[in-house]
């Protein structure tokens, strides 16, 4: 086996419209990208076209890192498996009653279905108390009755969830193996397995939603591992997981509810990865692809991770996931006028079929792309994916029918008005992940990716007082390159729900070593390569007669109580601006992260194209744009060939294969060495 098989690393994205690949040559340095419309019915499909886009052979491939929409679409389009759940009697209706929260904060309107329908929720007799002290023996006979009922159901996969598992596990393990030796098939989800963590209705959605997921995922996987063998590719692929790490494939089924959201978990990833090694460690993350917009937050580098995500109503995902904002606002995110005569713009999207009307697919309804086409902002003769041009007259025409017309306006105001709608909507959710949590947008860069991010980056920095743009070298495949860059990663929670006064440091230690051990053992079974092992801690924690918990991060396993007290003082203080020194505090839960290191990817070779010698020669045209203050004549420049030191002040419009930047007047663009541009905001 020679050298070059071993050294090309792959790494494919699947995003709403586009499938990314980013190919790195470890050895050579020599890159690889591939940009093809997403299959939504079959994801495999354009991820074998990727392969093929880019003259990739699978049997020469070193590692796949594979960052995949699956669970997050079934779960938003209820095209889930059969479930059935087996619970303690008298609690079937949890998943139900959940918080007695509603849809809509204001009147009696919206519709909630539980995840799991009631006929399909079976109780058996058993009980723990909440010190994890038997009150009722778990009754086998019951179990296996309810399990041959949900079988007869044709239920595919199935939960077991017993409350109070998250401290006595006895009798989930126990009705685990029993279902496991009557069940076809190995989609058996044991709730503290998946969160071991108190909260019966958290616990329960969550095993819920993996147990939902994992006949799809599996499936999934299964079909790619199968493709790829019979084209040579003769190891593992690893997944993507919400987390930001990666897990091997013949892993991850068994907790599939890893998966979702690990599309935006990727690209923040990237971010935190390319401003590591660029000097840029804090970062607003801002990924605007064809679908939707995500926003996330880095400090000194590293992203900020939450455990409460709830992905629509009634549904919490009690996960590790990097905690990313998600709002419909993509390039294909449709423009409207409602029946009050409000612009609206998203969450609708016209997906990758048919799409904006400029990609010639049939698409009719005006979209974000659409206008910054018409506002000169994008080239008709470079957009990706288009099957049949139509000219910029026709696009025009349909947005001044569908938009301008009903709001009084031209063609050329109305594509604006979508631009400004727009804008203010993606603002708002980048206020959501800093000025809500306590942190100033000044003290942050904005590191704008995805296909249509860098065309809206310069405008929301402006809006929001941040004051300089980073745009990586490969803007629109940088969730392809999280892949490509991400570690192993593994998560671990235990709950305590103690007084930390009642918490002796020798537990705290040993549920941190058990927790370090149990990870470092699976990434040891996942057989992939690792620089490193490294743990990270954290401790949910709260002051008594409180509801929220406060995530605080901790040095060293044995930081002990006192040092536990002293931390989550300056993490409330620090969140909160108040001291409560006379209330004491509950140790919740602990948290462990371990770490594979992977081997590290020079970014160099991303911007290792042939520069011009000079601004001007990498000048390629020039066309009218339009900004808020009106129309401006615009020179454009090829972005791969823009010299290495060139500093030059917008308007300008930088164009490449996998997007397009917008340069504002009076903004001043440089490089630094590893190709990122770096825009300072006039």
């Amino acid at each position: 086996m020679s050298s070059k098989k071993n050294s090309l690393t792959v790494g494919i994205d699947v995003g709403g419209t586009f499938t990314d690949l980013l190919a790195i040559d470890t050895v050579s340095g020599e890159v690889k990208l591939a940009k093809v419309p997403t299959t939504a019915d079959n994801q495999a499909i354009g991820f074998m076209a990727s392969l093929a886009a880019a003259g990739v052979e699978p049997a020469s491939l070193q590692a796949i890192v594979h960052g995949t929409t699956t669970t997050t679409n079934a779960l938003l389009e209820r095209k889930i498996a059969r479930v059935g759940l087996i619970t303690t009697k008298g609690f079937r209706d949890v998943l139900e009653l959940g918080r007695r929260t509603r849809p809509q904060p204001y009147g009696l309107r919206g519709t909630f279905r539980p995840m799991i329908d009631r006929e399909l929720r079976l109780e058996v007799p058993e009980r723990m108390d909440a010190d994890g002290k038997v009150l009722t023996p778990l009754d086998e006979a019951a179990v296996a009755e309810a399990a041959n009922t949900l079988l007869a159901a044709g239920c595919e996969a199935v939960v077991i969830h017993f409350l109070h598992s998250y401290i006595n596990s006895a009798h989930e393990k126990r009705a685990a193996e029993i279902v496991r030796g009557l069940w076809p098939n190995p989609y058996v989800t044991a709730g503290h397995a998946i969160l071991s963590e108190y909260r019966e209705f958290e616990r329960g959605v969550t095993a819920a939603v993996n147990a939902s997921v994992q006949p799809v995922l599996a499936r999934y996987l299964a079909r790619l591992r199968t493709e790829l063998s019979a084209k040579g590719f003769d190891r593992d692929i690893l997944v993507m997981q919400g987390n930001g790490g990666t897990i091997s494939s013949q892993l991850i089924a068994e907790a599939a509810v890893n998966t979702v959201m690990s599309g935006p978990a990727s690209g923040v990833m990237a971010a935190a990865y390319t401003g590591r090694v660029s000097g840029q460690p804090n970062l607003i993350t801002y990924d605007m692809g064809g679908t939707s917009t995500d926003v996330g937050l880095i400090e000194n580098a590293v992203p900020q991770v939450s455990g409460e995500l709830e992905l629509e109503y009634a549904m919490p995902i009690h996960v590790p996931m990097v905690d990313v904002h998600t709002i419909g606002a993509g390039g294909g995110s449709i423009a409207s006028v409602d029946a009050a005569g409000m612009l609206r713009v998203g969450p609708e999207s016209a997906g990758a079929r048919p799409g904006p009307i400029c990609y010639g697919r049939g698409g009719t309804e005006p979209t974000i792309t659409d206008a910054n086409l018409v506002l000169g902002r994008l080239n008709p003769d470079r957009l990706l994916g288009v099957d049949h041009p139509v000219t910029l007259d026709h696009v025009r025409g349909l947005i001044e029918q569908k938009v301008g017309t009903p709001l009084g306006l031209d063609a050329d105001a109305a594509a604006a008005a979508i631009l400004r709608i727009a804008n203010d909507r993606m603002a708002g959710a980048i206020r959501l992940v800093s000025l809500s949590r306590g942190h100033d947008p000044r003290d942050f860069a904005l590191f704008a990716f995805g296909g249509a991010g860098p065309l809206h980056a310069s405008a929301l920095a402006r809006e929001l007082a941040i004051p300089s743009v980073m745009v990586p070298a490969r803007p629109g495949i940088t969730n392809a390159l999280g892949c490509v860059v991400a570690d192993l990663r593994h998560d671990y929670v235990r709950t305590v729900n103690k007084p930390l006064s009642a918490v002796a440091d020798a537990d705290v230690e040993r549920i941190y070593a058990e927790q370090t051990a149990e990870g470092e053992a699976t990434i040891r079974r996942e057989g992939v390569p690792v620089r490193e092992l490294r743990a990270v801690y954290s401790v949910d924690m709260q002051f008594q007669g409180q509801s929220h918990i406060l995530s605080v991060g901790v040095d060293r396993p044995d930081i002990g109580v006192a040092g536990l007290h002293k931390a989550f003082a300056a993490a409330y203080w620090r969140r909160f601006g108040i001291e409560l020194a006379e209330i004491p505090p509950v140790l919740v839960n602990l948290h462990t992260a371990v770490i594979g290191v992977r081997p590290e990817i020079s970014l160099a070779a991303l911007a290792a194209t042939e520069r011009a010698p000079t601004l001007a020669s990498a000048q390629v045209g020039k066309r009218r744009v339009w900004f808020a203050d009106g129309w401006r004549e615009t020179p454009v420049y090829a972005r791969d060939r823009l010299p290495r030191d060139t500093v030059f002040e917008g308007p300008a419009i930088l164009e490449q294969l996998d997007c397009t930047t917008v340069v504002e007047p009076g903004d001043t663009v440089r490089q630094d060495t590893l190709g990122n541009l770096l825009i300072a905001v006039g």
